[in-house]
């Protein structure tokens, strides 16, 4: 954004500029704050964002405040869009495991109100939902619970294949696992008739762990059946061959990155060409064994702030330690990401669209909101600048759930924004520094 654009202040609200009047008492203005609109040009120093109504009513350099608005000064501080994730889960996990006994509104809504304090603001909770999910993603769009809330319904799974039952421990109303093509057109027709926004499939055998894989006729079926009932379908991959395939069967997002070689070119040119998202939840392999090795950033505060008790006397057992930090499941962990890091740059750069999502809450480690920093550090590990990853896990991350209205700061948008100290526009770790969180115009501070 140039200073000249910056310089928004929203018109129409009382038919031409008017003089500062007195402000309804939810009128707020951050001011003295860098602004990173999330939109990829420089940031916006020394600026204002005026929100009313849970929207924002104006950002820039030369904004108006009116008289009686709650003013907080936040010199040296910036402002972001909150963070979006594409790909998470709710109500899977409790303390150390796993299972359907977790899917409780109090489970979720403590879940999103982490997601919320660690500054995410909308959450995708990408399937192995049970049916209180339409009740909660109704009432999070209400805005009566911490963050918003989008997803799958069940999803679509493998019988005796993906996910595994053992690491899910999935309730037969959390998954269908069809065996004909039948089947899985009439999976489609349930969760499109329940609203879901995204259709999900599990095609792969979990990195050879698994015996069989989704069978061909199935996805074909799904997609053509999603695309029939106007949604799109993301498919659960870890191996470049099942990414091939399913993207010539003709599904629009990848839910994880290739993992077990280099894309290469024509597979690349093909994402570019036919808009597919990429989603490449580079946390999900680094969580494996970080937490085990006690890699310096989960001894943080921050980090630590977002565990349960369970969870922490876990992670600080030398035991536990010793067994996931080394083995052949540590070493194919530590793999996926050296490659799921060097894909994600060969494919940023030749402008493949990229989604944001760590899969998050699907299992203990994968912490929500605190996967979501990492995720931001690992991209720009990866080779993308700070403004880049930002970029993807706001505006993009909204563009591909088709949402206007977030994921960038500009006059009419809701008002979900993440406020940090320092400027993470030069040091992606500055994103972690959290001040407070806004979520529809409310306020909160942040973890710890």
């Amino acid at each position: 954004m140039t200073q000249a654009l910056a310089r928004i202040v929203l018109s129409g609200l009382c038919g031409l500029a008017a003089p500062a009047l007195a402000a309804p008492s939810d009128t707020v203005a951050l001011t003295h704050i860098r602004i990173i609109d999330g939109q990829g040009g420089a940031p916006v120093e020394n600026g204002t964002v005026l929100i009313r109504d849970g929207r924002i009513v104006a950002a820039g350099t030369d904004v108006a405040i009116p008289g009686g608005a709650e003013v907080h000064d936040r010199a040296g501080d910036s402002v972001l869009p909150g963070l979006i994730s594409d790909h998470s889960h709710v109500g899977q996990v409790g303390g150390t495991g796993t299972g359907p006994v977790n899917y409780t509104r109090e489970a979720i809504t403590a879940e999103l109100a982490q997601y919320r304090r660690y500054g995410v603001t909308t959450v995708t909770a990408l399937g192995n939902n049970r049916p209180l999910f339409d009740t909660l993603r109704a009432e999070a769009h209400a805005g009566t619970l911490p963050a918003d809330l989008y997803g799958v319904d069940q999803g679509i799974g493998v019988p005796n294949g993906a996910p595994p039952q053992k690491m899910t421990m999935s309730a037969a109303d959390q998954l269908f696992r069809p065996t004909t093509p039948d089947e899985a057109r009439a999976a489609v027709d349930r969760m499109a008739d329940e609203h879901t926004d995204l259709v999900k499939i599990w095609v792969d055998d979990f990195a050879g762990t698994l015996k069989v894989k989704m069978q061909p006729a199935i996805i074909r079926a799904v997609v053509a059946e999603s695309h029939r009932r106007g949604l799109r379908v993301a498919a659960h991959i870890h191996d470049l061959d099942d990414a091939e395939a399913v993207v010539a069967d003709g599904v629009d997002i990848l839910a994880h990155g290739v993992r077990d070689r280099p894309v290469p070119a024509d597979f690349v040119a093909t994402l570019k060409r036919r808009g597919i998202w990429y989603i490449p939840t580079l946390e999900l392999d680094e969580s494996t064994t970080a937490w085990a090795e006690h890699a310096p950033w989960t001894r943080t505060a921050f980090a630590r702030a977002g565990l349960s008790a369970p969870l922490a006397g876990e992670i600080d057992n030398p035991a536990w330690d010793r067994a996931n930090s080394t083995g052949r499941k540590a070493d194919e962990a530590r793999a996926s990401l050296a490659m799921n890091l060097r894909n994600i740059k060969t494919l940023h750069d030749a402008g493949v669209r990229i989604g944001f999502g760590t899969d998050s809450g699907a299992t203990p480690l994968r912490v929500p909101g605190v996967a979501e920093h990492r995720e931001l550090a690992l991209l720009v590990q990866a080779g993308l600048s700070p403004m880049q990853a930002i970029g993807i896990a706001t505006a993009q991350a909204a563009a591909l759930l088709e949402l206007s209205d977030r994921g960038v700061i500009a006059p009419g948008r809701r008002a979900d924004l993440l406020v940090v100290h320092g400027d993470p526009s030069r040091d992606i770790a500055n994103v972690d520094r959290i001040v407070e969180t806004w979520e529809n115009g409310a306020r909160e501070r942040g973890p710890g």
